[in-house]
């Protein structure tokens, strides 16, 4: 098998590439990185020594891919399938880019910081409310630009939902959607739908345990 990945199954940047894999029924080796384990993050370093993951290596043209988008940007350039990720049409492809890097790249770091300072050290109570402002900010621009649209950029699917499909996940266990963000609530729900996305969850099932919350 050609495409080998190199991820953690709770972390959103590697369900962004696990959800753009399975969306196109792209054959590749899952291997799971524990960096807490000598041997594997000693392992990981040889093919990426950053140790940052998710890393994809391709066998077939000896070329190793670090850091989400740049992945699918790759798979959807030299292995595409039925789902076009990245949009051929230049300002769609914007759009993808700008929605991952401004709106889902904000519900990500919120959500990374609050779950560190509500679980794993003591509350900071004036930290956690600043966290908590800036995700209900960005709950508030996807709801605006979920009003009309069935996925992020339109009618069709794209690496911008596989960004978002995580971020919202995991956001949602931080700051509940509630009643207020009924727009967002419904993408969540198509996104969870998705049986890429679904497929996803449910791999991760058995390392919930170890999340924070």
């Amino acid at each position: 098998m050609s495409l080998k990945l190199y991820f953690h199954p709770l972390t959103s940047f590697c369900w962004k590439v696990l959800i753009a894999l399975y969306e196109n029924d792209t054959p590749f080796e899952p291997h799971i990185v524990d960096l807490g384990d000598e041997r594997s993050s000693t392992e990981f370093k040889r093919i990426w020594p950053i140790g940052k993951f998710p890393v994809l290596h391709d066998k077939a043209r000896n070329v190793t891919v670090p850091e989400s988008s740049i992945i699918i940007e790759y798979l959807s350039h030299h292995y595409p399938g039925g789902t076009e990720l990245v949009p051929k049409d230049t300002d769609l492809a914007l759009q993808a880019r700008q929605w991952i890097a401004s709106t889902i790249f904000t519900c990500t770091s919120r959500c990374k910081r609050s779950s560190a300072i509500d679980y794993v050290r003591p509350v900071r109570l004036m930290r956690k409310a600043s966290s908590q402002v800036l995700l209900d900010t960005a709950y508030s621009m996807v709801d605006r630009e979920m009003a009309a649209k069935t996925w992020a950029i339109g009618d069709k699917f794209t690496m911008a939902d596989c960004a978002a499909a995580p971020a919202l996940f995991y956001a949602n266990k931080v700051l509940l959607l509630g009643e207020h963000y009924r727009n967002v609530a419904r993408y969540l729900d198509r996104l969870l739908a998705r049986p890429s996305f679904a497929r996803t969850v449910q791999e991760a099932q058995p390392y919930f345990a170890l999340f924070p919350q």
